[in-house]
């Protein structure tokens, strides 16, 4: 609010102001309270006008304070007219969610990283903007760049930019995506103090809808059994769940190889110089071990049982030997009740090649009945497919129940017959000996076999980083086909994850990641005539979560133009 004068001959009036934007839109004013003429006002307020204009001002600051605390409370009275049509074409639903997600994009000061690119290259266009959007699209609404830019459309705050500039600006994200990876990890610890003491890595594949092979979409061993070119990717997460680093490569190159150049660059760009490596057995050969176990690195890698020398098959597959984990007590695992829900080790020296290093054999009662009972189904399936004949085993699936089929060629006097299939009970009974088993190497000969028992544990995380983004950010298939292009949509991907993942780890475990995006997708709005938004969504314990760790609330009955610019400045400020 604000002070006017208006002058007559014989006198000057004073006034406060209020300025507003009416139901079309148009900025006008009104008056909120008359103050008094100048010659009234001077005799208690004097004794020169300047004295007065001081007064007046201390008037409207007053009358301004007292606006905001009553608009907190204030029932807004808003008509509408039943035979009254809509205004045409006029938008009305407004997307919140990104909101919340805003607030993590700005503490990882994603925004001066795009200040350094706009710098750099001098483009016109808002990069910032750009970035961001997309990341929010992905996580609220995942689908290709054009849709994307749509889905922006609907956000409180529309885009400053135009379409055609956001493949302009792919160009720009994919060259300089190492340069965002190492900036957006130096910014991370901002946040907090990064669990990179701890390194998982893995790797996967995402599939393109086309047929022709074509630069890195090559053909190769698809995570999901699908006849398409794929690209490869591989990524490391720290201890806590982040996302740390990524690379994509070609379909066809060997996984292995992927690992050390990712890795040199998380050496050199990143600072991290000391941790442990910790994978499966895919991404565990003995050339990976021999390389983290340089300098202050080491390992813990999953081994398969199956693989180890006869004596050391033998020796992990024997009962006898273990040790509960809780209290080290010595346990024949064959002695154990049914119930049984503890965790039980043994170890010993394993030296499979010139590497010395510590073989460590679990055994989880726990584990093997789930084992046995999703073996007991397949048995069961495998038998019915014997009585209807219709045998047929899909080689790419290791759970596939026709592996326990058996197949062996029936005389009849002497004559070869058609070939006879029967259920292979060696093959069931072969299974059974590994039920409840796990193995890990490690080149940590003294630490506590607890302590790398819980490091290896954490290894689900990153499958579950995958997962999210291939199925709650749809990251395939790939409609790109620029290579450059390409690497900044995985880039983007691999944004998001990391702000969901700050996201959700403020919140707390108590929400699973379906129930946070689905919930982040229902944050919505509609706006009311143009002078406020009011929430479409349901509140709930999480929504309460969301805007107590954020900083700001959109949940009350109607928001203000004002109050809700007021928002989107907070959720900026981090």
């Amino acid at each position: 609010m604000r002070v006017i004068t208006s002058k007559s001959k014989n006198s000057e009036s004073f006034y406060i102001s209020k300025g507003y934007i009416n139901n079309k839109g148009v900025s006008t004013s009104t008056i909120v309270r008359k103050l008094g003429t100048l010659n009234d006002l001077i005799a208690e307020h004097g004794p020169t006008r300047d004295d007065v204009m001081a007064w007046a001002k201390e008037q409207a600051r007053i009358e301004t304070e007292k606006y905001k605390s009553d608009q907190k409370s204030k029932a807004v009275q808003i008509t509408f007219h039943a035979d009254r049509q809509i205004s045409f074409d006029k938008q009305v639903f407004y997307r919140g969610g990104y909101l919340f997600l805003q607030r993590i994009y700005y503490s990882l000061c994603m925004n001066k990283i795009c200040r350094k690119l706009r710098d750099k290259y001098k483009f016109k266009y808002d990069i910032n903007a750009i970035l961001s959007d997309l990341i929010y699209a992905r996580i609220l609404e995942p689908s290709s760049k054009r849709s994307s830019y749509k889905a922006a459309s609907e956000f409180l705050e529309k885009p400053s930019y135009e379409l055609h500039d956001i493949y302009r600006a792919l160009d720009v994200l994919g060259n300089e995506c190492d340069f965002i990876q190492s900036e957006v990890y130096k910014n991370s610890h901002l946040m907090g103090t990064r669990n990179d003491k701890i390194l998982f890595y893995d790797c996967t594949n995402y599939y393109f809808e086309i047929e022709q092979e074509d630069g890195m979409k090559m053909y190769g061993k698809s995570k999901e059994h699908r006849p398409n070119p794929i690209i490869q990717m591989g990524m490391f997460m720290d201890g806590d769940g982040i996302p740390l680093a990524f690379s994509v490569f070609s379909g066809n190159s060997n996984e292995q190889k992927s690992l050390k150049p990712l890795e040199e660059k998380v050496l050199s760009d990143f600072g991290c110089q000391k941790f442990i490596y910790c994978s499966d057995a895919g991404l565990g050969s003995e050339s990976i071990r021999n390389y983290n176990h340089m300098g202050e690195r080491a390992f813990i890698v999953t081994q398969s049982i199956k693989k180890l020398k006869s004596e050391d098959k033998n020796w992990a597959l024997n009962k006898e030997g273990f040790k509960r984990v809780s209290d080290d007590t010595l346990v024949d695992i064959s002695t154990l009740s049914e119930d049984d829900n503890g965790l039980y080790y043994k170890e010993e020296p394993y030296t499979p090649h010139s590497l010395h290093q510590r073989l460590i054999v679990t055994y989880s009662p726990k584990f093997a009945r789930y084992q046995k009972t999703i073996r007991d189904n397949q048995v069961e399936r495998a038998q019915k497919l014997l009585e209807s004949g219709a045998v047929k085993r899909r080689r790419k699936n290791p759970n596939d129940p026709a592996r326990f089929i058996g197949k062996r060629a029936a005389t009849d006097d002497g004559e070869v017959a058609k070939i006879q299939h029967y259920l292979d009970t060696d093959k069931i009974e072969d299974e059974s000996l590994y039920d409840g088993l796990y193995a890990i190497s490690t080149d940590l000969l003294d630490d506590p076999v607890g302590d790398i028992l819980k490091v290896s544990e954490g290894r689900w995380e990153i499958e579950e980083c995958f997962r999210i983004m291939k199925t709650d950010f749809e990251a395939r298939p790939v409609f790109l086909q620029d290579e450059t292009r390409i690497k900044a949509h995985f880039l983007i991907c691999f944004l998001s994850l990391i702000v969901y993942r700050y996201l959700e780890k403020n919140i707390g475990e108590d929400y699973t990641c379906e129930d946070i995006i689905s919930t982040l997708r229902k944050m919505n709005f509609v706006d009311i005539q143009e002078q406020g938004y009011m929430p479409t969504y349901k509140r709930t314990n999480l929504t309460d979560r969301l805007h107590d760790i954020s900083g700001f609330r959109t949940d009350f009955e109607f928001i203000t133009k004002s109050q809700m610019k007021t928002i989107q400045k907070e959720s900026k400020n981090a």
